[in-house]
């Protein structure tokens, strides 16, 4: 069988540098390249870590700009995994990161909301039991 991996997922922003100042600033990503590809548009990418990358797009037209905070619809798209939920949440607290409700326990860790200022939901999760990469728990 041959293997694969998901290496990036877009996320569409107002704007490169916005995106850059969130995800690289605020959240402490890498900026794993940032290219200027001619005409205002750039191909700009922040590394997760472990292979995890986002594509920061900027809104190319009216369609693209509509669904800048709401790629996933409203609900939760995206999820980060943390070893200490207690320091990520008061780092976020301390940012300026907008923190949806208190910090909740389930069956797999404790999960906390936040929303990136494009409006798109994340998931911080602390698993009661650490992922191996590519494994399900």
């Amino acid at each position: 069988m041959i293997a694969h991996s998901l290496a990036m997922v877009t996320i569409v922003v107002p704007d490169y540098d916005a995106g850059l100042a969130f995800f690289v600033g605020t959240l402490g990503f890498d900026l794993a390249e940032d290219t200027d590809l001619g005409a205002g548009k750039r191909w700009v990418v922040v590394s997760i870590g472990e292979g995890a990358n986002l594509l920061l797009a900027r809104a190319a037209d009216e369609t693209q700009a509509a669904a800048i905070g709401r790629q996933a619809g409203g609900r939760v798209g995206f999820f980060l995994h943390t070893s200490d939920l207690a320091a990520s949440e008061a780092a976020l607290r301390a940012r300026g990161v907008t923190i949806e409700a208190p910090v909740r326990r389930e069956s797999y860790g404790a999960v906390l909301v936040f929303r990136d200022p494009f409006g798109n939901r994340w998931d911080l999760i602390e698993a009661l039991v650490p992922l191996e990469m590519g494994k399900a728990a």
